[in-house]
């Protein structure tokens, strides 16, 4: 492919830094969670799930969210190790897709976000068992109030509950097109310490 094809806003050389443009335009134009992805993953049978999550974070190589490790996803997630997502910003009409390999964000980073989650948030982390059966809301009132008694104004991070962090071996960036012609690129490389290769795809 010839550099000069890939032009405008697909140009440059880090689809990490394309991938943060293409999020802080999607900033000022999306009505609400710009940073809102739908997450896959698959369970010990192979059966896809998918489910909508915030993106917190982009790094120099990877995308890192927050979740109960004990949740549907953490599990699956952990299991596999193995995720993809896609963004889909209507108000840009472009989206990118992500494959990739998963790992536990667990250390002072997930501190630091948990931390400056609102008191409400933090608490309810320690409260909700995340995808487990819930009888009924007052039961989830109930564990709230005793975890707030418990935990205080100052609750720490739960052991349960932290970072994943996706390193892409895939990323496709796409635009809409007039007459559903539009413009992909896909960055592949077959290890994440590795050179991307980039082919446009047909639409």
């Amino acid at each position: 492919m010839a550099m000069s094809d890939r032009t405008g806003i697909f140009a440059g050389d880090d689809p990490f830094a394309l991938a943060q443009d293409w999020m802080d335009l999607a900033r000022g134009s999306e009505i609400a969670d710009p940073d809102a992805v739908a997450l896959a993953s698959v369970d010990t049978s192979g059966l896809p799930n998918v489910r909508i999550v915030l993106l917190r974070s982009i790094e120099p190589d990877a995308f890192v969210f927050y979740t109960n490790y004990q949740s549907a996803k953490g599990q699956e997630l952990i299991g596999s190790g193995k995720a993809a997502f896609v963004w889909h910003w209507k108000s840009l009409k472009r989206q990118i897709r992500v494959r990739g390999l998963v790992e536990k964000e667990d250390g002072e980073k997930a501190d630091a976000y948990y931390h400056s989650r609102p008191l409400g948030s933090r608490i309810g982390a320690w409260a909700s068992q995340q995808s487990q059966p819930l009888e009924a809301r007052e039961d989830l009132v109930r564990a709230v109030e005793e975890a707030t008694e418990t935990y205080g104004d100052t609750p720490s991070r739960p052991p349960h509950w932290g970072g994943f962090r996706i390193r892409p071996l895939e990323m496709e960036f796409w635009a809409d097109g007039e007459f559903r012609l539009h413009d992909r690129f896909r960055w592949t490389r077959d290890k994440v310490n590795e050179a991307w290769t980039i082919h446009r795809l047909n639409p």
